[in-house]
């Protein structure tokens, strides 16, 4: 299993930026997902974006987050850094990474198949 940590929350203006980062430790390989999602206050999971530790599959952004949102990988630290610009109001809400193993070079999208999660880190976001 992976044990993972996120950091970097916190309380940001509407408009301004912001970059989380996730923390891996145990065993990743090039078959390793990383995955963030969000949790607004009540409601379910989204998925914000999917990074494969493989090559050659590319970075998947949910629509709303397309264009602002970045994400990057730290080898030396082994984190997956999240970098949030251009905040929205709704984009409160408790911000987690999650780890996946796949089969095959793609990363699974919704939250159902990551069983590795941290405990999320809190992004306010006013306006």
């Amino acid at each position: 299993s992976v044990q993972l940590v996120e950091s970097g929350g916190g309380s940001v203006q509407a408009g301004e930026s912001l970059r989380l980062s996730c923390a891996a430790s145990g065993y990743t390989d090039s078959n390793t997902c990383i995955a963030w999602f969000r949790q607004a206050p009540g409601k379910g999971r989204e998925t914000v974006a999917t990074f494969y530790f493989g090559k050659n599959e590319p970075t998947i952004f949910a629509d709303s987050v397309r264009g602002r949102f970045s994400i990057s990988r730290d080898n030396a630290k082994n984190t997956v850094d999240l970098r949030m610009n251009n905040f929205k109001h709704e984009e409160t809400g408790i911000y987690y990474c999650a780890a996946a193993r796949v089969i095959i070079a793609r990363c699974y999208y919704g939250p159902d198949h990551y069983n590795d999660w941290g405990p999320g880190t809190q992004v306010t976001v006013s306006s």
